[in-house]
């Protein structure tokens, strides 16, 4: 879906530093040897605030990873491609399957503590860090008008992918996509461009939102939840993007002396650009960037936005990271000491990895989705602490 517009930090848990070794692990192909560094297992009963978790939310949020696994495994069979390659999770995915829809809070513990062992780098002085983000929801309507005149664009037609999706965490700084010509691929309009009138006539636009910042701010979020001036609500779901590195203007922001680093929030951001809309325009259009989005349609549609890995996303259990080295459905135990949201005791709950973000780079980052609307953009938005990442990750295929 996403994201951030906030610098990266290093993480408390770093995983695996070697791409070619990374992207084998996130395979579930090789188990860790000299070219990573040495995870380190754990005991259940050493992770800090294990037993108070939700356990079953956090079971029924893996179960949606795990059909989406396994309907994946089974295409590949289908069509002939068999198990050169199989997810690691894949047999851990069946047995969920096949223990119903919902598993009260101790079988659901008793699940993963079964399937499961805990691993952490050896490197524990490194610092993690975390982020958040959400669905925006704001208005919109279908006919352009003075109110709502700013386009929401669907995929050009000459628009070609040249990264997979599970490399452009990694490979931000390259051309992921590009404008297919007669002369060849060639690098696709700005962002600039594109909002000077590029894409005019091409008949791409699926609705028009009431201003450009809140055009950017869904292109961070890549989602929206839109209420049409006509009646009814569209949900907006990530396409593809325009194949331009994604640049943090938050970050900019503060390297000009705009804003300073301790008082950056998406608030204060966004507010900023309101209140200075000729310089946020120049400001925007350094984050070359642009994302391309489709309308969702279907049963599922109401039942919230769909990340990376294709299954609808779950408030406070569904995180965003780098798919060059994490498999997608991997259950990573989050620790943030000082992000205080269930009164006092910081943030210390099982997530599973869902969905991916080009901001989001690197073993030890994470993004906390946090729901829909302005309160969840709320928290979102201030999320911007340490942590600790631990990884649960099948028995018996990882080890020094």
């Amino acid at each position: 879906m996403m994201r951030a517009w906030i610098a990266n930090k290093p993480l408390l848990i770093v995983l695996f530093c070697t791409l070619s070794g990374a992207l084998a692990l996130w395979r579930g192909t090789i188990s860790m040897n000299e070219r990573a560094p040495a995870l380190v297992a754990l005991a259940f009963s050493g992770i800090g605030g294990w037993e108070h978790d939700d356990h079953g939310q956090a079971f029924a949020t893996f179960r949606r990873s795990c059909e989406r696994i396994v309907q994946v495994a089974g295409a590949r069979a289908k069509a002939g491609k068999g198990d050169a390659e199989p997810h690691s999770l894949r047999e851990i995915c069946e047995a969920a399957l096949v223990s119903g829809e919902k598993l009260e809070n101790k079988a659901a513990r008793a699940f993963f503590e079964k399937h499961f062992t805990p691993y952490r780098t050896s490197n524990s002085d490194a610092s993690g860090f975390v982020t958040g983000y959400f669905e925006p929801e704001l208005p919109g309507a279908r006919v352009r008008s003075k109110r709502f005149s700013v386009p929401v664009y669907r995929i050009p037609r000459d628009l070609v992918q040249l990264i997979a999706d599970a490399e452009r965490a990694a490979r931000n700084h390259e051309m992921t996509y590009a404008r297919n010509t007669a002369q060849g691929h060639v690098p696709y309009y700005e962002r600039k461009e594109i909002e000077q009138g590029a894409l005019d006539g091409a008949g791409l636009e699926i609705l028009y939102l009431a201003s450009w910042t809140d055009a950017f701010f869904v292109h961070v979020q890549g989602s929206a939840r839109v209420a049409l001036d006509e009646g009814g609500h569209v949900r907006l779901a990530f396409a593809a993007k325009n194949g331009h590195p994604y640049t943090s203007i938050g970050k900019l922001l503060v390297a000009r002396g705009v804003l300073s680093k301790s008082e950056m929030s998406m608030a204060v951001l966004r507010a900023w650009l309101e209140a200075n809309p000729r310089a946020a325009r120049e400001v925007m259009w350094q984050n070359r960037s642009y994302i391309f989005f489709r309308e969702r349609t279907g049963p599922d549609a109401d039942a919230g936005p769909v990340g990376a890995q294709g299954v609808v996303l779950t408030a406070r259990r569904s995180l965003a990271i780098d798919t060059s080295l994490h498999a997608l459905g991997t259950p990573i135990w989050v620790n943030a000491p000082e992000l205080d949201v269930h009164g006092g005791h910081g943030f210390r709950q099982l997530m599973i990895a869902q969905d991916a973000g080009s901001a989001i780079k690197g073993a030890g980052r994470g993004d906390i989705y946090w729901g829909t609307g302005a309160q969840a953009g709320d928290i979102a938005g201030a999320t911007r602490h340490k942590a600790e990442f631990i990884l649960l990750l099948p028995n018996g295929k990882y080890g020094p």
